[in-house]
């Protein structure tokens, strides 16, 4: 007889690409995982997996002959156990990576209706840079992104989910009507984080304008930071208008008038195929849903 966690920590190991992060996965450890391997490759008499000391382990062609067969065995587990869990909802953990602009606007309600939806359900979450959640959702460290997308990456699946439009704003009497583009370049700006996409957008819109000096462009990963650099006047920010409503409301921060555009934030929604995207899946599809709903309120 074949165990079961033998045959899922041969796939995690052979998706993720090494034994460590397949440990993780199913929240083990590495020895663990190496019995498990060195377990069903007895059962089948056949190495499955060729171990290097410094690169990923790769299939021979035994394993390649057992991989679609491991993909089959564990959907099914999955499908039977769910079939046995008649208006339980799902259970189980969801490890969800978020943008910060989505943390500052709707995901307190995403999570309401996931936990209300499915009480046994666990959702894990991690907030960072869209750039770091690609690779988290990548490496196997994440099981579903929403983050300024698509990731386009094979066996990745990538859902539309948003779009935030994006401006600059300015703390209150900072500027007397419209701003020029040289007006902005000559400013230091305040915006995402470095290599993000608004940050890249930022910075060659500034250089379009051919300022006489480089733009200063601060660099910031904490959106809760940027409105306070914003608010204490530093600089222009550029950020989403949806994740200042508080501080545009109270006459805080002001949206300036420029013909300097820029193109909005659009997120997807993103997890990995395969054995296990059930969960990834609805907890995607909960989020589009939420999302509509709070474009269309807005």
């Amino acid at each position: 007889m074949i165990d079961p966690r033998s045959i899922e920590a041969f796939w995690w190991v052979v998706q993720l690409g090494g034994f460590r992060r397949a440990a993780l996965r199913v929240h083990t450890t590495q020895p663990s995982i190496s019995a498990r391997i060195a377990a069903l490759e007895a059962t089948l008499g056949a190495r499955l997996l060729e171990r290097g000391q410094r690169r990923r382990p790769s299939l021979t062609p035994q394993g390649m002959l057992l991989l679609p067969y491991a993909e089959r065995l564990i959907a099914l587990q999955a499908e039977m156990l769910e079939a046995f869990r008649p208006g339980a909802g799902l259970q189980g953990t969801v490890r969800l990576g978020v943008a910060e602009t989505i943390v500052h606007t709707w995901l307190g309600t995403l999570v309401r209706r996931l936990h209300e939806a499915h009480p046994a359900l666990e959702v894990d979450i991690t907030v960072d840079i869209s750039p770091a959640l690609r690779a988290a959702l990548l490496a196997g460290e994440i099981d579903v992104a929403l983050l300024l997308g698509p990731v386009g990456a094979p066996r990745i699946s990538d859902a539309p989910l948003c779009e935030f439009p994006l401006a600059w704003v300015a703390r209150a009497g900072a500027f007397a009507g419209p701003v020029s583009a040289a007006q902005l370049a000559a400013t230091p700006i305040v915006t995402y984080a470095r290599q993000t996409a608004p940050w890249r957008q930022v910075r060659d819109a500034l250089d379009a304008t051919r300022p006489a000096q480089p733009a200063r462009v601060f660099a910031n990963a904490s959106l809760a930071s940027i409105v306070r650099m914003v608010v204490d006047g530093i600089g222009v920010g550029v950020i989403a208008p949806a994740a200042i409503r508080a501080e545009l409301a109270s006459g805080t921060l002001v949206l300036l008038e420029t013909d300097l555009s820029l193109d909005p934030l659009r997120f997807t929604a993103s997890w990995r195929e395969g054995p296990g995207a059930a969960l990834a899946a609805t907890v995607a599809r909960q989020a589009q849903a939420v999302a509509a709903e709070y474009d269309h309120e807005s």
